[in-house]
């Protein structure tokens, strides 16, 4: 029998991928450029060779599960992959022959998609969005993933008599019920019992924000207060999640005043709102009524991600009208310039933009937990397949994590405000153009700013790519210093002074291109926070004796913090 008559049924598996891969890619991108990756497959003598790599690889591992005492093959992971890798840490996936040979095949199958997708001749953009799509597909693909080829589901299913397969059930009536996967247990926290319990009041509130001012715990303050502006699509109170990684306490602890943006989830009688709504209603009127209550007359102002990017556009707005309220800013993990945003951009092109306009672009709401999948999507094998795996296959309630309870605590968006921004900043990258988009009546410089800046970026970002969030230093006038943290969006950034954890990078000069600012920065061990702390207090002002009653005449404290707002959960 002719050698790839023998091989051939060994690699039917490898073959059944290929085929349903192209259905699930067609799916995705149209059938035209899903044609034309057809045409340069069959064309390519580069997938031919990984093609005979394919049937020898498969062969391989058949014969050494047919021959008795023989070691076992041992593919090379797929990209991104390692010999460590947690989905198959059981025992049995070596063990066990038959489980064994599964996992084997999959990372067969699976090195043989990235590295063809890694040989077509695509533009970059598609090429980009090809390894996205091929990543979630063989993440979907692990045996780990289905309770058939899955030996530690299966063990635990015969060793509770099936009640771990009845629990499993249950849990994803309950998880369909809520439209998303549960990743902890949420019977644990209560923002306001155990989480945000940072002592403060709502001291104003409109139909957007409540304004929140946290009670002083120190004898004497700085004389000018800070204020914090989260990003819109979560809740506030990651900067606030538990006393010993609170940003918000930490500030509050070194003298300084604080006040928080606590922005509102959107319902339909909102959905109306703007790009400039959010800007008039949640940042101008946060930055007057602090000033009032303090009786300063100028702030210090923060801003996480997307709160980072309404600060920018609002300071901008302020410059163009002579407005020197502000002191210092600060800008966490955020982007003006838009020109390189990860694979984010693989969701945004002219087409689905227009979609959402068409859709909600008048009046209408983009739901929260859709941008939560869409975040999830970006690293499933963390944020999506072990839950699935955990809580439905093995029947398991998860963990209790704060952080993944304000990770599922998602905020709608208003439908014209959405559309707004992801056309002037993904789509198209308006802002950093001076003079090219008009906000609240004024043309948008960034340049025009000129405040004593501090950007702190983190290394492993993933939604706000660091050398992206450096050129903000371009963008702005004024002096800057930037700080490149270690690890990710949200770990790099609630890095607590008091654990002293990872590390971060400074460079006191700033080249234009970031990694010319990276290769000759130095490494510092512990948080960020020290060194931003000792740069905010030099804009601080003179301290005074802390005031204890919150709010002002004018503006009398509503009810305690965190407020009403933040307590409103996605249905």
């Amino acid at each position: 029998m002719p050698e790839e008559a023998s091989i051939d049924p060994l690699v039917q598996a490898g073959q059944a991928v290929l085929e349903t891969f192209l259905k699930a890619f067609t799916n995705q991108t149209g059938p035209d450029l899903a044609a034309q990756f057809q045409a340069y497959s069959a064309a390519s003598s580069r997938i031919a060779q990984l093609q005979a790599d394919l049937y020898r690889q498969h062969l391989n591992l058949w014969q050494s599960m047919l021959v008795k005492d023989k070691p076992p093959a041992k593919p090379a992971p797929p990209a991104g992959l390692n010999g460590d890798d947690r989905r198959f840490s059981s025992p049995e996936w070596r063990l066990n022959p038959y489980f064994d040979y599964i996992r084997q095949s999959y990372l067969i199958n699976s090195r043989f998609l990235t590295d063809w997708v890694e040989v077509l001749e695509l533009e970059p953009q598609a090429k980009e969005r090809m390894r996205f799509f091929t990543r979630q597909f063989v993440d979907a693909m692990s045996p780990a993933n289905f309770a058939a080829t899955n030996p530690e589901a299966l063990k635990l299913a015969l060793d509770t008599n099936g009640e771990s397969l009845t629990r499993g059930i249950r849990n994803l009536v309950e998880d369909a019920s809520k439209g998303r996967i549960s990743m902890t247990d949420e019977s644990v926290f209560e923002v306001g019992r155990n989480i945000a319990v940072t002592p403060g009041s709502v001291v104003f509130e409109n139909d957007l924000i409540q304004l929140i001012q946290y009670a002083p715990l120190t004898p004497k303050v700085y004389s000018r207060p800070l204020l914090m502006v989260p990003p819109c699509i979560n809740k506030f109170y990651i900067m606030d999640l538990q006393p010993e990684n609170s940003l918000v306490r930490y500030a509050v602890e070194q003298g300084h005043t604080v006040f928080m943006v606590s922005w509102r989830n959107i319902t339909p009688e909102l959905a109306h709102l703007t790009w400039d709504d959010y800007l008039r209603l949640g940042i101008m009127q946060s930055i007057d009524t602090a000033l009032k209550i303090t009786r300063s007359r100028t702030l210090n102002i923060l801003g996480f991600c997307v709160g980072g990017t309404l600060i920018g556009s609002a300071l901008a707005i302020m410059a163009a009208r002579g407005d020197e309220r502000i002191a210092s800013l600060t800008l966490l993990s955020s982007m003006l310039d838009f020109s390189e945003t990860g694979e984010i951009a693989l969701f945004v092109d002219e087409a689905s933009v227009a979609a959402r306009e068409a859709a909600i672009g008048a009046g209408g709401i983009m739901p929260g937990r859709d941008l939560a999948l869409v975040f999830s999507s970006l690293r499933a094998n963390d944020l999506i397949w072990p839950y699935v795996v955990n809580n439905y296959l093995k029947g398991q309630t998860p963990a209790a994590f704060a952080l993944l309870y304000w990770n599922a605590d998602a905020t709608n968006l208003p439908g014209p405000m959405y559309c707004w921004y992801l056309r002037n900043t993904y789509l198209e990258n308006n802002l950093r153009v001076p003079g090219k988009t008009a906000m609240l009546g004024e043309p948008v410089d960034f340049g025009r700013v000129k405040l004593p800046t501090y950007v702190l970026a983190t290394r492993e970002d993933h939604i706000v790519p660091w050398k992206t969030a450096y050129q903000s230093v371009n963008l702005l006038g004024g002096e800057k210093r930037f700080v490149l943290g270690a690890s990710g969006h949200i770990a790099g950034v609630i890095n607590p002074a008091s654990k002293d954890r990872r590390s971060f990078w400074m460079n006191e000069s700033l080249p234009a291109e970031p990694q010319e600012w990276l290769d000759s920065a130095s490494e510092h061990k512990g948080s960020w926070w020290k060194d931003w702390s000792a740069w905010l207090a030099a804009y601080g002002g003179p301290k005074r004796e802390a005031k204890q009653q919150p709010g002002s005449a004018e503006h009398a404290p509503i009810e305690p913090a965190p407020g009403r707002y933040v307590k409103q959960r996605v249905v």
